[in-house]
């Protein structure tokens, strides 16, 4: 079924909206949470989860792209949870890595809130994507987006783990030094 159809079945409030979703995009939802959470029921009460929050979302919203909107919620959901299950004590420290990874070149969470909220650093970020080659921007986004492991990343693209730390290491150095010719101090 094509995302404008399911999207048109929460319109309509129809009990086949979930179901829908759920073929399309479950797989893709619960390794976006596993990648985050590692853990297969914290995954999958967040995918559940998202269907819940996609319905109560759509109407009043007709996202554009159904597979971003249904990502980001899934992304979303599973990094409050992974921060609640930290809090606990409970996490296996994957998640933090890439998280502090990305707090070498975008600072603090407070900075970070303030600017997000400006937009400021969103803007910077899609022009500093943009401008990557193809392939440069798929490892930075299954890393920093999906928070896949370098192991994953060097197996799916065929290359060695040095080379994605190296690349990944180089990308986060370039960002920082985008953000701050952007005058992001952060």
């Amino acid at each position: 079924m094509e995302d404008y159809e399911i999207i048109q079945l929460y319109w309509e409030r129809s009990e086949r909206a979930i179901p829908e979703t759920a073929v399309k995009y479950g797989r893709y939802c619960r390794c976006i949470a596993f990648n985050i959470l590692h853990s297969n029921e914290d995954s999958e009460e967040c995918v559940n989860d998202t269907y819940l929050r996609v319905w109560k979302a759509i109407p009043p919203h007709k996202p554009n792209n159904f597979q971003a909107f249904i990502g980001k919620i899934t992304r979303n959901l599973s990094l409050n949870r992974y921060e609640k299950r930290t809090a606990e004590k409970r996490g296996d420290g994957r998640t933090e890595l890439v998280l502090e990874e990305l707090a070498e070149c975008i600072g603090n969470s407070e900075n970070i809130e303030q600017i997000t909220e400006e937009g400021l650093i969103r803007e910077v970020i899609n022009i500093f994507l943009k401008e990557l080659k193809p392939e440069t921007r798929k490892l930075f986004v299954r890393r920093y987006w999906y928070l896949s492991s370098i192991k994953e990343i060097a197996e799916e693209y065929g290359m060695t783990e040095s080379n994605v730390a190296v690349t990944l290491f180089r990308l986060r150095e370039k960002l920082k030094k985008t953000l701050e010719e952007e005058g992001i101090n952060l």
